[in-house]
């Protein structure tokens, strides 16, 4: 184990057009770091040239439309277990959110950055598929969106283009009155990276599954 972090260069603009400009040109996004930072300490991440997301008020919130909740990628745990509309109508993204780590963790640790750090352990995963989630992707040259159960290409493998960032995850509010269930496993009960987690929600009408996302 190393004893301290490599240096590194990072510059921290305050509006998204600058931020995808410097990833445009192969800086690398950092968002709250719980992740990235373990991996730059450890020798295991290459680059050192960040450019960090955290000060972009516009990818931040959780923003409530008629069809369907928008989430910032920069939007913490912590802010996510605080939501109303997401206690009320996605429960297993809220259940998954406080599972991660401590508190400490949760209010740095991002969705985005949970997404991007690609790792098979991640909490919010299983709850965004459950939800048939939609990714925003940004960079400098526009913005299109992706299913997000077509993002994942294999291990630490994502369909990002080259200059692309999470911006926004959408959650199509389909799934209200459902019932759900969370359930994860690991090693102790409590701040434990997952062995194996399940999330699953089903429709019941009559007595009866009418529908069901495992």
């Amino acid at each position: 184990m190393r004893g301290n972090v490599p240096e590194f260069e990072l510059q921290a603009p305050r509006d998204l057009e600058s931020a995808l400009l410097l990833v445009e040109r192969g800086w690398q996004p950092i968002a709250g770091g719980t992740d990235l930072m373990v991996l730059l300490e450890s020798g295991r991440l290459t680059g050192r040239r960040f450019v960090g997301l955290w000060k972009i008020p516009s990818l931040r919130g959780v923003e409530e439309g008629t069809e369907e909740i928008s989430i910032g990628a920069l939007t913490s745990f912590a802010e996510i277990r605080r939501s109303s509309v997401l206690q009320s109508e996605f429960p297993l993204l809220v259940r998954a959110s406080a599972q991660i780590g401590g508190v400490a963790i949760q209010n740095r640790a991002t969705i985005g950055g949970n997404i991007a750090n690609a790792s098979p352990a991640a909490d919010a995963p299983p709850a965004l598929l459950v939800y048939d989630a939609e990714l925003e992707l940004l960079s400098a040259r526009g913005s299109r969106r992706l299913p997000y159960h077509l993002f994942h290409l294999g291990y630490k493998e994502m369909a990002l283009i080259g200059g692309e960032v999470i911006s926004r995850i959408h959650l199509p509010r389909t799934k209200g009155g459902w019932r759900h269930y969370w359930r994860k496993v690991a090693a102790r009960s409590a701040q434990a990276i997952t062995k194996v987690s399940l999330a699953a929600a089903a429709r019941v009408e009559r007595g009866a599954i009418a529908d069901v996302r495992v």
